[in-house]
């Protein structure tokens, strides 16, 4: 089995989506226009400012996927939240 078949769908989505946020709003085309005016502020401002919180979202959403999967991972694994602390802290 390749190691891409090992990567699971909610891997996949997650990168996706973070991809989406850091390059969407580097492509100058979707932004370099002066109108539509909101609250009197140029486009450029307003979308700039969009993509901060749709790209909080989208970690936020990124990271439940991941760590959905890593818990049924480390289930399937048999291992319990314990396990990964030191011996020292118990």
């Amino acid at each position: 089995m390749s190691k891409l078949a090992a990567v699971r769908p909610a891997y996949w989505i997650a990168g996706v989506l973070l991809a989406a946020s850091v390059v969407v709003p580097l492509l100058v085309s979707t932004y370099a226009k002066d109108e539509p005016r909101l609250w009197g502020f140029p486009f450029f401002y307003w979308y700039q400012l969009l993509w901060v919180f749709v790209s909080a979202i989208t970690v936020s959403i990124s990271y439940q996927l991941v760590m959905r999967e890593e818990r049924k991972r480390r289930a399937e694994a048999g291992l319990d939240a314990g396990s990964s602390r030191k011996e020292g802290e118990r």
